[in-house]
Protein backbone atom coordinates (compact mmCIF):
# COMPACT_ATOMS: atom_id res chain seq x y z
CA UNK A 1 0.00 0.00 0.00
CA UNK A 2 1.32 3.63 -0.99
CA UNK A 3 2.06 5.71 1.88
CA UNK A 4 2.96 9.14 -0.30
CA UNK A 5 1.35 11.99 1.35
CA UNK A 6 -1.50 13.84 -0.47
CA UNK A 7 -0.32 17.07 -1.97
CA UNK A 8 -1.80 20.41 -2.00
CA UNK A 9 -1.55 23.96 -3.56
CA UNK A 10 0.98 26.08 -1.79
CA UNK A 11 -1.14 29.65 -2.53
CA UNK A 12 -4.45 30.75 -3.81
CA UNK A 13 -2.17 32.27 -6.80
CA UNK A 14 -1.18 28.72 -8.14
CA UNK A 15 -4.55 27.71 -7.81
CA UNK A 16 -5.87 30.28 -9.44
CA UNK A 17 -3.53 30.06 -12.68
CA UNK A 18 -3.63 25.69 -11.90
CA UNK A 19 -7.53 26.32 -12.16
CA UNK A 20 -7.62 28.45 -14.78
CA UNK A 21 -4.62 27.03 -17.05
CA UNK A 22 -7.30 24.31 -16.80
CA UNK A 23 -10.01 25.81 -18.90
CA UNK A 24 -7.63 28.19 -21.14
CA UNK A 25 -6.70 26.41 -23.73
CA UNK A 26 -6.57 26.15 -28.05
CA UNK A 27 -10.80 26.24 -27.87
CA UNK A 28 -10.09 30.09 -26.36
CA UNK A 29 -7.59 30.78 -29.61
CA UNK A 30 -9.92 29.92 -32.65
CA UNK A 31 -13.75 28.48 -31.21
CA UNK A 32 -14.39 31.79 -29.13
CA UNK A 33 -13.76 34.63 -31.60
CA UNK A 34 -14.75 32.66 -34.57
CA UNK A 35 -18.60 32.72 -32.52
CA UNK A 36 -18.32 36.12 -31.19
CA UNK A 37 -17.20 37.36 -34.95
CA UNK A 38 -20.52 34.92 -36.52
CA UNK A 39 -22.86 35.82 -33.57
CA UNK A 40 -22.91 39.26 -32.78
CA UNK A 41 -19.70 40.16 -32.04
CA UNK A 42 -20.02 42.46 -28.66
CA UNK A 43 -23.80 41.20 -28.04
CA UNK A 44 -22.36 37.58 -28.34
CA UNK A 45 -19.81 38.37 -25.70
CA UNK A 46 -22.74 39.92 -23.55
CA UNK A 47 -24.93 36.87 -23.96
CA UNK A 48 -21.76 34.62 -23.06
CA UNK A 49 -20.61 36.28 -19.90
CA UNK A 50 -24.74 36.34 -18.90
CA UNK A 51 -24.23 32.89 -19.13
CA UNK A 52 -21.07 32.37 -17.54
CA UNK A 53 -22.71 34.02 -14.16
CA UNK A 54 -25.51 31.78 -14.85
CA UNK A 55 -24.02 28.43 -15.60
CA UNK A 56 -20.26 28.08 -15.12
CA UNK A 57 -19.56 29.94 -11.85
CA UNK A 58 -22.29 27.83 -10.05
CA UNK A 59 -20.86 25.06 -12.18
CA UNK A 60 -17.28 25.48 -10.75
CA UNK A 61 -18.66 25.77 -7.00
CA UNK A 62 -19.94 22.49 -6.97
CA UNK A 63 -17.39 20.89 -8.52
CA UNK A 64 -15.34 22.92 -6.28
CA UNK A 65 -17.25 21.74 -3.55
CA UNK A 66 -17.23 18.09 -4.17
CA UNK A 67 -13.54 17.77 -4.64
CA UNK A 68 -12.70 20.08 -1.33
CA UNK A 69 -14.90 17.99 1.01
CA UNK A 70 -13.44 14.77 0.00
CA UNK A 71 -10.26 15.80 -0.23
CA UNK A 72 -9.84 12.94 -2.61
CA UNK A 73 -9.94 11.47 -6.03
CA UNK A 74 -12.98 12.52 -8.23
CA UNK A 75 -14.65 9.07 -7.83
CA UNK A 76 -13.80 8.41 -4.40
CA UNK A 77 -15.12 12.50 -3.96
CA UNK A 78 -18.36 11.97 -5.43
CA UNK A 79 -18.76 8.56 -3.57
CA UNK A 80 -17.80 10.76 -0.14
CA UNK A 81 -19.83 13.55 -0.38
CA UNK A 82 -22.93 11.60 -1.37
CA UNK A 83 -22.37 8.62 1.23
CA UNK A 84 -23.04 6.48 -1.77
CA UNK A 85 -20.88 3.95 -3.46
CA UNK A 86 -23.20 4.29 -6.78
CA UNK A 87 -22.56 8.02 -7.18
CA UNK A 88 -19.15 7.62 -7.57
CA UNK A 89 -19.78 6.61 -11.13
CA UNK A 90 -19.85 10.77 -11.98
CA UNK A 91 -16.33 10.99 -10.99
CA UNK A 92 -15.11 7.59 -12.93
CA UNK A 93 -16.82 9.41 -15.98
CA UNK A 94 -14.88 12.38 -15.52
CA UNK A 95 -11.89 10.13 -15.40
CA UNK A 96 -12.67 8.48 -18.78
CA UNK A 97 -13.69 11.84 -20.18
CA UNK A 98 -10.32 13.29 -19.35
CA UNK A 99 -8.55 10.33 -20.70
CA UNK A 100 -10.43 10.13 -23.99
CA UNK A 101 -10.25 13.82 -24.49
CA UNK A 102 -6.41 14.12 -23.71
CA UNK A 103 -5.68 11.21 -26.13
CA UNK A 104 -7.33 13.09 -28.75
CA UNK A 105 -6.10 16.70 -27.73
CA UNK A 106 -2.64 15.58 -28.06
CA UNK A 107 -2.80 14.91 -31.39
CA UNK A 108 -3.65 18.63 -32.04
CA UNK A 109 -1.12 19.77 -29.29
CA UNK A 110 1.85 17.77 -31.32
CA UNK A 111 0.97 19.42 -34.76
CA UNK A 112 1.12 22.73 -32.60
CA UNK A 113 4.50 21.27 -31.82
CA UNK A 114 5.30 20.69 -35.57
CA UNK A 115 4.44 24.24 -36.46
CA UNK A 116 6.45 25.94 -33.95
CA UNK A 117 9.37 24.09 -35.00
CA UNK A 118 8.89 24.96 -38.74
CA UNK A 119 8.08 28.54 -37.96
CA UNK A 120 11.45 28.83 -35.41
CA UNK A 121 13.54 27.05 -38.30
CA UNK A 122 11.55 29.49 -40.92
CA UNK A 123 10.16 26.32 -43.21
CA UNK A 124 6.38 28.08 -42.62
CA UNK A 125 5.99 30.21 -45.83
CA UNK A 126 4.33 29.85 -48.94
CA UNK A 127 1.34 31.18 -50.35
CA UNK A 128 -2.54 29.65 -49.57
CA UNK A 129 -2.39 26.85 -51.43
CA UNK A 130 1.25 25.86 -50.49
CA UNK A 131 0.35 26.54 -46.53
CA UNK A 132 -2.63 24.40 -47.15
CA UNK A 133 -0.75 21.22 -49.20
CA UNK A 134 2.08 21.41 -46.62
CA UNK A 135 -1.14 20.74 -43.45
CA UNK A 136 -2.15 17.95 -45.60
CA UNK A 137 1.14 16.00 -46.16
CA UNK A 138 2.12 16.29 -42.78
CA UNK A 139 -1.28 14.97 -41.27
CA UNK A 140 -1.06 12.37 -43.34
CA UNK A 141 2.05 10.81 -42.39
CA UNK A 142 1.59 7.73 -40.70
CA UNK A 143 4.93 8.64 -38.09
CA UNK A 144 5.03 12.29 -37.63
CA UNK A 145 1.78 13.29 -36.10
CA UNK A 146 1.79 9.89 -33.89
CA UNK A 147 5.05 11.00 -32.86
CA UNK A 148 4.22 14.26 -31.65
CA UNK A 149 1.23 13.48 -30.28
CA UNK A 150 3.43 10.90 -27.79
CA UNK A 151 5.90 13.37 -27.03
CA UNK A 152 3.62 15.82 -25.89
CA UNK A 153 2.09 13.34 -23.70
CA UNK A 154 5.60 12.39 -22.22
CA UNK A 155 5.67 15.87 -21.16
CA UNK A 156 2.92 16.57 -19.60
CA UNK A 157 3.76 13.27 -17.98
CA UNK A 158 6.80 14.43 -16.68
CA UNK A 159 5.37 17.89 -14.69
CA UNK A 160 2.44 15.56 -13.51
CA UNK A 161 4.93 13.22 -11.65
CA UNK A 162 6.59 15.56 -9.75
CA UNK A 163 3.19 16.47 -7.33
CA UNK A 164 1.03 19.25 -7.04
CA UNK A 165 2.91 21.68 -5.97
CA UNK A 166 6.03 20.75 -7.41
CA UNK A 167 4.75 20.35 -10.95
CA UNK A 168 1.32 21.53 -11.48
CA UNK A 169 1.98 24.93 -9.43
CA UNK A 170 4.95 25.47 -10.80
CA UNK A 171 4.20 24.90 -14.31
CA UNK A 172 0.96 26.89 -14.10
CA UNK A 173 3.29 29.95 -12.48
CA UNK A 174 5.43 30.00 -15.65
CA UNK A 175 3.03 28.99 -18.30
CA UNK A 176 0.01 31.35 -17.55
CA UNK A 177 2.17 34.04 -17.13
CA UNK A 178 3.67 33.39 -20.33
CA UNK A 179 0.64 32.82 -21.94
CA UNK A 180 -0.47 36.31 -21.10
CA UNK A 181 2.25 37.55 -21.97
CA UNK A 182 2.72 36.55 -25.28
CA UNK A 183 -1.08 37.29 -26.02
CA UNK A 184 -0.61 40.63 -25.58
CA UNK A 185 2.56 41.19 -28.03
CA UNK A 186 0.43 39.54 -30.58
CA UNK A 187 -2.60 41.47 -29.29
CA UNK A 188 -0.57 44.99 -29.56
CA UNK A 189 1.31 43.66 -32.92
CA UNK A 190 -1.97 42.50 -34.73
CA UNK A 191 -3.95 45.87 -33.72
CA UNK A 192 -1.02 48.15 -34.93
CA UNK A 193 -2.14 46.41 -38.92
CA UNK A 194 -3.18 49.12 -41.45
CA UNK A 195 -6.98 48.43 -41.20
CA UNK A 196 -7.10 46.38 -38.15
CA UNK A 197 -9.46 48.57 -36.58
CA UNK A 198 -12.20 47.04 -38.61
CA UNK A 199 -10.96 43.50 -37.02
CA UNK A 200 -11.45 45.20 -33.69
CA UNK A 201 -15.04 46.77 -34.93
CA UNK A 202 -16.46 43.47 -36.33
CA UNK A 203 -15.28 41.61 -32.56
CA UNK A 204 -16.45 44.14 -30.49
CA UNK A 205 -19.49 46.40 -31.90
CA UNK A 206 -22.66 45.32 -30.66
CA UNK A 207 -24.68 43.81 -33.54
CA UNK A 208 -27.82 42.70 -31.40
CA UNK A 209 -30.21 42.05 -34.78
CA UNK A 210 -27.89 38.54 -34.78
CA UNK A 211 -28.73 37.90 -31.09
CA UNK A 212 -31.54 34.85 -31.46
CA UNK A 213 -32.55 31.84 -29.47
CA UNK A 214 -29.43 29.60 -31.63
CA UNK A 215 -27.18 32.45 -30.40
CA UNK A 216 -28.57 32.32 -26.77
CA UNK A 217 -27.78 28.93 -26.88
CA UNK A 218 -24.47 28.80 -28.34
CA UNK A 219 -23.15 31.13 -25.59
CA UNK A 220 -24.59 28.94 -23.01
CA UNK A 221 -22.80 25.68 -24.50
CA UNK A 222 -19.27 27.96 -25.11
CA UNK A 223 -19.88 29.04 -21.17
CA UNK A 224 -20.22 25.20 -20.78
CA UNK A 225 -17.05 23.40 -22.59
CA UNK A 226 -14.81 26.94 -22.09
CA UNK A 227 -14.85 26.30 -18.47
CA UNK A 228 -13.80 22.86 -18.22
CA UNK A 229 -17.53 21.78 -16.82
CA UNK A 230 -17.72 18.03 -16.88
CA UNK A 231 -14.25 16.42 -16.53
CA UNK A 232 -13.62 16.09 -12.98
CA UNK A 233 -10.69 18.63 -13.37
CA UNK A 234 -12.59 20.90 -11.32
CA UNK A 235 -13.13 18.32 -8.67
CA UNK A 236 -9.86 17.10 -8.71
CA UNK A 237 -8.17 20.23 -8.61
CA UNK A 238 -10.29 21.38 -5.66
CA UNK A 239 -9.27 18.46 -3.69
CA UNK A 240 -5.97 20.46 -3.27
CA UNK A 241 -7.72 23.28 -2.21
CA UNK A 242 -6.93 24.46 1.57
CA UNK A 243 -9.70 24.78 3.95
CA UNK A 244 -9.53 28.78 3.61
CA UNK A 245 -9.74 28.81 -0.03
CA UNK A 246 -13.40 30.98 -0.35
CA UNK A 247 -14.97 29.05 -3.76
CA UNK A 248 -16.96 31.75 -4.91
CA UNK A 249 -14.55 33.94 -5.24
CA UNK A 250 -12.22 31.39 -6.63
CA UNK A 251 -14.76 30.41 -9.48
CA UNK A 252 -15.75 34.28 -10.22
CA UNK A 253 -11.98 34.91 -10.55
CA UNK A 254 -11.34 32.27 -12.68
CA UNK A 255 -13.84 32.49 -15.16
CA UNK A 256 -13.18 36.39 -15.85
CA UNK A 257 -9.45 35.06 -16.30
CA UNK A 258 -10.85 32.68 -19.15
CA UNK A 259 -13.42 35.12 -20.90
CA UNK A 260 -10.20 37.57 -20.57
CA UNK A 261 -8.23 35.58 -22.68
CA UNK A 262 -10.94 34.41 -25.06
CA UNK A 263 -11.67 38.17 -26.00
CA UNK A 264 -7.86 38.85 -26.34
CA UNK A 265 -7.75 35.82 -28.48
CA UNK A 266 -10.40 37.55 -31.15
CA UNK A 267 -8.19 40.79 -30.62
CA UNK A 268 -5.42 38.62 -31.92
CA UNK A 269 -7.37 36.72 -34.76
CA UNK A 270 -9.54 39.66 -35.72
CA UNK A 271 -7.68 42.25 -36.77
CA UNK A 272 -4.80 40.28 -38.86
CA UNK A 273 -7.20 38.88 -40.84
CA UNK A 274 -8.94 42.21 -41.33
CA UNK A 275 -6.10 43.49 -42.65
CA UNK A 276 -5.50 41.50 -45.28
CA UNK A 277 -9.09 41.05 -46.19
CA UNK A 278 -9.15 37.17 -44.72
CA UNK A 279 -12.43 35.86 -43.16
CA UNK A 280 -11.19 33.84 -40.20
CA UNK A 281 -12.71 30.40 -40.30
CA UNK A 282 -13.44 27.75 -37.29
CA UNK A 283 -11.38 24.65 -36.39
CA UNK A 284 -8.00 23.06 -37.03
CA UNK A 285 -8.00 25.31 -40.76
CA UNK A 286 -7.86 28.61 -39.21
CA UNK A 287 -4.58 27.43 -36.76
CA UNK A 288 -2.40 25.61 -39.45
CA UNK A 289 -3.68 26.70 -42.44
CA UNK A 290 -5.53 30.35 -42.80
CA UNK A 291 -3.74 32.48 -39.95
CA UNK A 292 0.26 31.05 -41.24
CA UNK A 293 -1.17 32.80 -44.68
CA UNK A 294 -2.44 35.79 -42.68
CA UNK A 295 0.66 36.42 -40.90
CA UNK A 296 2.68 35.91 -43.91
CA UNK A 297 0.81 38.85 -45.59
CA UNK A 298 -0.05 41.01 -42.78
CA UNK A 299 3.61 41.15 -42.60
CA UNK A 300 4.98 41.42 -45.96
CA UNK A 301 6.73 44.11 -46.05
CA UNK A 302 8.86 42.87 -42.80
CA UNK A 303 9.16 39.12 -43.07
CA UNK A 304 11.52 39.11 -39.77
CA UNK A 305 8.22 40.46 -37.89
CA UNK A 306 5.81 38.07 -39.22
CA UNK A 307 8.42 34.83 -38.80
CA UNK A 308 8.70 36.03 -35.23
CA UNK A 309 4.77 36.89 -34.70
CA UNK A 310 3.84 33.25 -36.22
CA UNK A 311 6.58 31.44 -33.25
CA UNK A 312 5.18 33.78 -30.76
CA UNK A 313 1.49 32.55 -31.91
CA UNK A 314 2.68 28.41 -32.31
CA UNK A 315 4.38 29.42 -28.48
CA UNK A 316 1.29 30.78 -27.45
CA UNK A 317 -0.90 27.46 -28.27
CA UNK A 318 1.98 24.65 -27.09
CA UNK A 319 1.60 26.83 -23.99
CA UNK A 320 -1.93 26.90 -23.81
CA UNK A 321 -2.62 23.22 -24.68
CA UNK A 322 -0.09 22.51 -21.82
CA UNK A 323 -2.12 23.89 -19.38
CA UNK A 324 -4.94 21.77 -20.23
CA UNK A 325 -3.38 18.60 -20.93
CA UNK A 326 -1.93 18.92 -17.49
CA UNK A 327 -5.35 19.07 -15.67
CA UNK A 328 -6.91 16.25 -18.01
CA UNK A 329 -3.56 13.76 -16.99
CA UNK A 330 -3.74 14.88 -13.03
CA UNK A 331 -7.97 13.80 -13.31
CA UNK A 332 -6.56 9.97 -14.13
CA UNK A 333 -3.64 10.10 -12.00
CA UNK A 334 -5.21 10.83 -8.92
CA UNK A 335 -7.87 8.22 -9.22
CA UNK A 336 -5.21 5.18 -10.07
CA UNK A 337 -2.60 6.79 -7.58
CA UNK A 338 -5.54 6.69 -4.91
CA UNK A 339 -7.71 3.47 -5.64
CA UNK A 340 -5.12 1.61 -6.55
CA UNK A 341 -3.23 2.79 -3.50
CA UNK A 342 0.38 2.51 -5.78
CA UNK A 343 2.95 5.53 -5.91
CA UNK A 344 2.03 8.54 -8.05
CA UNK A 345 4.74 7.96 -10.87
CA UNK A 346 3.25 4.52 -11.46
CA UNK A 347 -0.10 5.86 -11.61
CA UNK A 348 1.07 8.42 -13.88
CA UNK A 349 2.40 5.69 -16.10
CA UNK A 350 -0.79 4.05 -16.59
CA UNK A 351 -2.53 6.82 -18.04
CA UNK A 352 0.25 8.08 -19.94
CA UNK A 353 -0.31 4.66 -21.79
CA UNK A 354 -3.47 4.41 -21.92
CA UNK A 355 -3.85 8.27 -23.68
CA UNK A 356 -0.82 7.47 -26.09
CA UNK A 357 -2.74 4.54 -27.75
CA UNK A 358 -5.87 6.77 -27.80
CA UNK A 359 -3.08 9.44 -29.41
CA UNK A 360 -2.17 6.93 -32.01
CA UNK A 361 -5.46 5.76 -33.32
CA UNK A 362 -7.07 9.20 -33.47
CA UNK A 363 -3.71 10.30 -35.47
CA UNK A 364 -3.64 7.99 -37.52
CA UNK A 365 -7.89 8.43 -37.97
CA UNK A 366 -7.59 11.93 -39.73
CA UNK A 367 -4.34 11.03 -41.66
CA UNK A 368 -2.79 8.31 -42.77
CA UNK A 369 -5.49 5.64 -41.70
CA UNK A 370 -8.83 7.76 -42.18
CA UNK A 371 -10.46 4.14 -41.97
CA UNK A 372 -10.17 3.97 -38.37
CA UNK A 373 -13.37 5.50 -37.35
CA UNK A 374 -16.91 5.10 -35.51
CA UNK A 375 -20.48 5.82 -37.28
CA UNK A 376 -19.15 6.81 -40.30
CA UNK A 377 -16.47 9.96 -39.03
CA UNK A 378 -13.12 9.22 -37.99
CA UNK A 379 -11.47 7.90 -34.51
CA UNK A 380 -10.76 11.57 -33.60
CA UNK A 381 -14.30 13.24 -34.68
CA UNK A 382 -16.05 10.30 -32.70
CA UNK A 383 -14.06 11.42 -29.58
CA UNK A 384 -15.04 14.43 -29.54
CA UNK A 385 -18.68 14.15 -30.22
CA UNK A 386 -18.76 11.97 -27.80
CA UNK A 387 -17.04 13.45 -24.91
CA UNK A 388 -18.38 17.17 -25.76
CA UNK A 389 -22.13 16.35 -27.06
CA UNK A 390 -22.57 13.56 -24.35
CA UNK A 391 -20.21 12.67 -21.43
CA UNK A 392 -19.30 16.58 -20.58
CA UNK A 393 -23.10 17.51 -20.34
CA UNK A 394 -23.91 14.27 -18.46
CA UNK A 395 -21.34 14.53 -15.89
CA UNK A 396 -22.26 17.92 -15.02
CA UNK A 397 -26.03 17.63 -15.13
CA UNK A 398 -25.57 14.97 -12.65
CA UNK A 399 -22.91 17.29 -10.44
CA UNK A 400 -25.55 20.00 -10.33
CA UNK A 401 -28.69 17.73 -9.21
CA UNK A 402 -26.10 16.05 -6.81
CA UNK A 403 -25.53 19.20 -5.14
CA UNK A 404 -28.80 20.81 -5.42
CA UNK A 405 -31.02 17.56 -4.44
CA UNK A 406 -29.18 14.65 -2.85
CA UNK A 407 -26.21 16.55 -0.47
CA UNK A 408 -27.58 17.54 3.10
CA UNK A 409 -28.06 21.46 2.92
CA UNK A 410 -25.85 22.07 5.53
CA UNK A 411 -22.95 20.40 3.98
CA UNK A 412 -22.81 22.45 0.84
CA UNK A 413 -23.65 25.18 3.03
CA UNK A 414 -20.80 24.96 4.87
CA UNK A 415 -18.50 24.15 2.10
CA UNK A 416 -19.80 27.61 0.17
CA UNK A 417 -19.56 29.93 3.01
CA UNK A 418 -16.05 28.14 4.21
CA UNK A 419 -18.19 27.22 7.78
CA UNK A 420 -19.74 30.65 8.43
CA UNK A 421 -16.41 32.88 7.94
CA UNK A 422 -17.12 34.33 4.72
CA UNK A 423 -20.42 36.10 2.95
CA UNK A 424 -23.65 33.92 2.89
CA UNK A 425 -25.30 36.39 0.69
CA UNK A 426 -25.20 34.57 -2.23
CA UNK A 427 -25.63 30.83 -0.95
CA UNK A 428 -29.71 30.86 -1.28
CA UNK A 429 -28.73 32.42 -5.29
CA UNK A 430 -26.51 29.78 -5.40
CA UNK A 431 -28.83 26.92 -4.54
CA UNK A 432 -31.26 28.04 -6.58
CA UNK A 433 -29.40 27.84 -9.79
CA UNK A 434 -27.87 24.41 -8.87
CA UNK A 435 -31.36 22.92 -8.38
CA UNK A 436 -33.17 24.37 -11.12
CA UNK A 437 -31.50 26.91 -13.80
CA UNK A 438 -27.95 24.36 -14.12
CA UNK A 439 -30.07 21.42 -15.07
CA UNK A 440 -32.53 23.44 -17.08
CA UNK A 441 -29.32 25.17 -19.20
CA UNK A 442 -27.85 21.74 -19.65
CA UNK A 443 -30.81 20.32 -21.06
CA UNK A 444 -31.31 23.03 -23.28
CA UNK A 445 -27.39 22.52 -24.37
CA UNK A 446 -27.75 18.74 -25.00
CA UNK A 447 -31.53 19.35 -26.87
CA UNK A 448 -29.63 21.86 -29.00
CA UNK A 449 -26.83 20.05 -30.05
CA UNK A 450 -28.90 16.84 -31.10
CA UNK A 451 -31.13 18.89 -33.02
CA UNK A 452 -34.05 18.88 -31.06
CA UNK A 453 -34.40 22.55 -30.98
Amino acid sequence: MCMEKRGSFASRLGIILATAGSAVGLGNIWRFPFMTGQNGGAAFILVYLGCVLLLGVPGMVSEFIVGRHSQANAARAYANISKSRGWGVIGLLGVITSAIILGFYAVVAGWCLQYLGISVMGQLKGDANAVLAYFQTFSSDPVKPVFLGIVFILITHFIIVRGVQGGIERASKLLMPLLLFLLVIIVIASCSLPGAMKGVEFLLKPDFSKVTSRVLLEGLGQAFFSLSLGTACLCTYASYFSRHTPLLKSATQIALMDSAIAIMAGLMIFPAAFSVGVQPDSGPSLIFITLPNVFQQAFASAPLVGRIIGILFYALLVFAALTSTISMHEIGTAFFHEELGIRRSRAAWILTVVCSVICVFCALSVGARPDIGLLGISLMDFCDLLTAQVMLPLGALLTSLLLGWFVPRHVVKDEFTNWGTTSRSFFHIYLFLVRYIVPFCILLILAHQFGVI
